[in-house]
């Protein structure tokens, strides 16, 4: 089953606000950036537009085994509900299906399974409903190498159209930070595993505010409290109250929060296994339980006292003299609350009723209403521009990581001296001459090969937050892509790479000619990056480093095998043959090869009475199968350019094909 599409209504304009008719989807939001689009200041959290969501018969199936056989599990059951301008809280226990709510209402849910309809307004959302709101995920997913302040500022960066000041979008960076209390930790680095930063509750609030820049008159939140201690969590839900009060609609997903939370909270949403055991206001969620018969005793937390409703563990006190008695004997005089089905109690109620009646008439609105065609939300930045702050950004978590980043640079140097003291000064010789060149040629390109397994890491170690911010809107995947391969390659893999090669050519004594040098240089430049290539699509492939170390290792080493030094490859039967094709190793070192011996002569010293030995370069390289002509060292290099782009290109069809939803 499929959600059920119908086209949005028209935008009244495009001049930076985007307005939905009288019952278009979120008034005055567009794109992140709300009455800045036009270069006016932006305008006051008082000014927010309300917006009502609803949810009509929302159903959510999902595949699994039972028995070896696949069934439908159902996840949400006929929900139907109206979250209006205010703190909007999804309560249930673990598994009950908060969190897919929640994703079905924020368009962040793969649509397979799913059918009912979703309306902002009386109206469907536009395709790009994730471009016009904000959705703040249970993980904190922010970049640890920039501040407080830097994160921000990157976000209403991609978020405003080039038309807003930078002043403009100084000022709004500013507003949010003293907005969520940010002010002592604004030029503080988030933190990661290498840098200390800042408070697990500030980290919650930078989140939050990296949604709040574009200030969203709808925003989601999933468990905003995990991991937060209460007095942190309490304060985070009190300025999302405070924003909440300002006329936004804020929806949550929350777990077991504390009674200072919980009354901060103006509407409630009670989930139990997929179905709404009560909808309505929060401070009239205790009197409808009290009425099916179920009683909270006194200091009992609401939201545990609901838990245990939900979950069959609570006791209702029989009556007034038994609660009376119990306290006067002791002992608790009580009895369980015969089990009822909680939602089909609920749709015989006058809270059902009410609620059911005003979705009704959003609903009936909605199809009465002439559908103008779906308008499309486009980005508020272009490609350029997002490509300009998203490798700004790239470029400072490498400069800020220097464990990862510079010591990339000091081991190649290393290792260059290493391999040129070895090599030092290599001879002409016919008995050492030629295999002293392919054992280095070899130790260099397979060094060039593992050397770089570090790429892999380049699309695992930031998923998630490619993940988040390329389903929140903030850029395009291709700009995504091309950031991070520009700022990998370059200073992670040519520039070491260059270095390595000046350090061992000249050391190692290969053939003393400028061009061939540079030959040299370039094989082994385009050995590291097909060699990252590869890396990033396997990368790009696995989430988990250990599988992606696992298989870039198996790759290489079968690389080596096919590379033209542990077996000669005109030995091996025709059709085995063709395998090379696929080895960089292989590549490089023919390119290496040619380049060095071809048209060089190798001779023992002159012995007394004795014809001189000597072996001809050209000959060595027709007993491997190695063509020498002048075009064949370029058809190898060329090769290798041709690996590299079908592995960019394949990575960058596995980026775009990454599910974003759940």
């Amino acid at each position: 089953m499929e959600v059920k599409v119908e086209p949005t209504q028209k935008l009244l304009s495009d001049d930076g606000n985007n307005h939905f008719g009288n019952y278009g989807a979120v008034k005055g939001v567009h794109s992140g950036h709300n009455g800045v689009g036009n270069g006016r200041k932006p305008r006051s959290d008082t000014q927010s537009n309300n917006v009502v969501l609803s949810c009509h018969d929302i159903n959510y199936l999902v595949k699994t085994k039972v028995k070896k056989q696949k069934v439908f599990k159902p996840i949400l059951k006929n929900i139907t509900a109206v979250f209006e301008p205010g703190m909007n809280a999804i309560l249930g226990p673990t598994g009950s299906g908060k969190t897919s709510l929640l994703d079905i209402l924020a368009m962040r849910k793969d649509p397979n399974g799913m059918s009912g309809q979703v309306l902002i307004d009386g109206a469907v959302p536009p395709p790009d409903f994730r471009l016009i709101s904000g959705y703040v995920v249970q993980e904190d997913i922010v970049m640890g190498t920039l501040t407080v302040r830097e994160n921000l500022t990157f976000s209403a960066s991609v978020r405003f159209r080039k038309t807003v000041s930078k002043a403009d979008k100084k000022r709004r960076v500013q507003e949010v930070i003293e907005e969520l209390s940010l002010q002592d930790c604004a030029e503080t680095k988030i933190g990661n595993v290498y840098i200390r930063g800042v408070s697990g509750g500030e980290r919650k609030r930078t989140n939050v505010g990296m949604e709040l820049i574009t200030r969203p008159n709808i925003l989601f939140l999933d468990e905003p409290t995990t991991g937060l201690d209460a007095s942190t969590a309490n304060s985070v839900i009190m300025i999302l109250s405070k924003l909440a009060q300002r006329g936004r609609t804020i929806i949550l997903s929350i777990h077991q929060p504390r009674y200072s939370i919980y009354r901060m909270f103006d509407k409630l949403h009670l989930l139990s296994k997929g179905e709404t055991v009560y909808h309505g206001k929060a401070n009239k969620a205790l009197d409808y339980f009290k009425s099916l018969g179920y009683h909270c005793e006194e200091h009992n937390n609401p939201p545990d006292f609901f838990l245990d409703v939900i979950n069959g563990d609570s006791f209702a006190i029989s009556s007034i003299d038994d609660e009376l008695g119990a306290v006067e004997e002791g002992k608790p005089k009580t009895e369980p609350v015969p089990p009822k089905d909680l939602g089909d109690v609920f749709l015989k109620t006058q809270a059902y009723m009410t609620m059911k009646s005003k979705a009704d008439e959003i609903y009936e609105t909605f199809l009465n209403v002439e559908a103008a065609g779906g308008a499309k939300v486009s980005y508020p930045t272009s490609f350029l521009r997002q490509l300009f702050y998203v490798s700004g950004r790239a470029t400072k978590n490498i400069l800020r990581n220097p464990k990862s980043s510079y010591m990339q640079v000091i081991v190649l140097a290393f290792i260059a001296v290493i391999v040129g003291l070895i090599y030092f000064q290599i001879d002409k010789s016919a008995s050492s001459g030629i295999q002293n060149r392919v054992g280095a040629f070899f130790f260099v390109v397979t060094n060039m090969i593992f050397g770089n397994v570090s790429a892999n890491e380049v699309f695992i170690a930031e998923r998630t937050i490619f993940l988040h911010e390329s389903a929140g809107g903030f850029y395009r995947v291709s700009v995504y892509f091309f950031s991070k391969v520009f700022c990998d390659l370059l200073p992670m893999r040519i520039v070491p790479t260059f270095l390595f090669a000046a350090i061992t050519y000249w050391m190692i004594g290969f053939r003393p000619d400028a061009a061939a040098s540079f030959i040299y240089a370039l094989t082994l430049i385009a050995t590291a990056v097909s060699a990252s290539s590869l890396a990033f699509l396997l990368g790009a492939c696995f989430n988990i480093l250990a599988i992606a170390n696992l298989m870039i290792a198996m790759a290489y080493v079968f690389m080596m095998i096919f590379g033209g030094l542990l077996i000669n490859i005109a030995s091996l039967p025709s059709w085995v043959q063709y395998l090379q094709y696929l080895s960089i190793i292989r590549y490089a070192m023919n390119a290496l090869s040619i380049n060095e011996l071809r048209d060089q002569e190798f001779c023992d010293p002159p012995v007394a009475n004795t014809t001189q030995n000597c072996i001809e370069g050209n000959d060595y390289l027709e007993t491997q199968g190695i063509s020498f002509t002048d075009w064949a060292m370029w058809e190898n290099i060329v090769a290798m350019g041709a690996l590299t782009v079908v592995c960019l290109f394949l990575t960058y069809v596995r980026l775009r094909n990454i599910p974003r939803f759940k």
